[in-house]
């Protein structure tokens, strides 16, 4: 089960979910109580394991940020609405998650690997776990939106995703990550995929 920890503004936190053994850790360059700039995330992420995937998440990005964000934090993956791929110049080397939003028209054909979640992203909303779960079997499907330690297991069994993704569920106030609350939400992720192969 793939795991990513979003919306990350410190190096604490950022240890604290890699020592979980998280796949990828999200950077907000959007507007946002959690958001960084493309310098800020570059500093953040110096020196961390290239097993760990570093995510420039943005939404609605004009192209002179995208392009700052690409030489300046040089993410591994670009997350963005699927909307916004369209409009924007990217290289074809780099790797793109798109958002797809409950109560939204899907992009057709489907992209292989998507992040489903609710209509505003870190609001702790949960996403519609029915269309996700829909959705699951069309393509690779990483679950956002409202998820925490207490009920991501729910959402595995339920939706059965490739992967998830959390931000607003492992924090201890708005836009502050709590080191507990990562491992605890990594330990039931682990737990529930357990579930699954049984």
């Amino acid at each position: 089960m793939w795991i990513k920890i979003c919306g990350l503004t410190t190096r604490e936190a950022i240890d604290a979910a890699i020592d979980a053994g998280v796949d990828a850790i999200g950077f907000v360059i959007a507007p946002s109580k959690r958001q960084v700039t493309a310098q800020q995330a570059a500093r953040l992420t110096d020196g961390i394991p290239i097993s760990v995937l570093r995510v420039a998440v943005m939404q609605h990005p004009a192209q002179a940020l995208v392009d700052e964000v690409l030489s300046v934090f040089k993410p591994d993956v670009l997350q963005t609405d699927h909307d916004d791929v369209a409009g924007l110049k990217l290289p074809t080397a780099q790797t793109l998650l798109s958002v797809v939003r409950a109560g939204k028209a899907l992009p057709i054909p489907l992209p292989s690997r998507l992040l489903f979640e609710g209509p505003v992203s870190g609001t702790g909303e949960t996403a519609d776990w029915k269309r996700a779960a829909e959705l699951a079997t069309q393509t690779q499907l990483i679950l956002a939106g409202g998820l925490t330690p207490s009920n991501v297991g729910e959402a595995i069994a339920k939706v059965r995703p490739f992967g998830v993704d959390v931000s607003s569920g492992v924090e201890s106030s708005p836009g502050v990550k709590d080191s507990r609350r990562i491992g605890e939400f990594v330990a039931a992720v682990r737990k529930a995929a357990l579930g699954l192969e049984r």
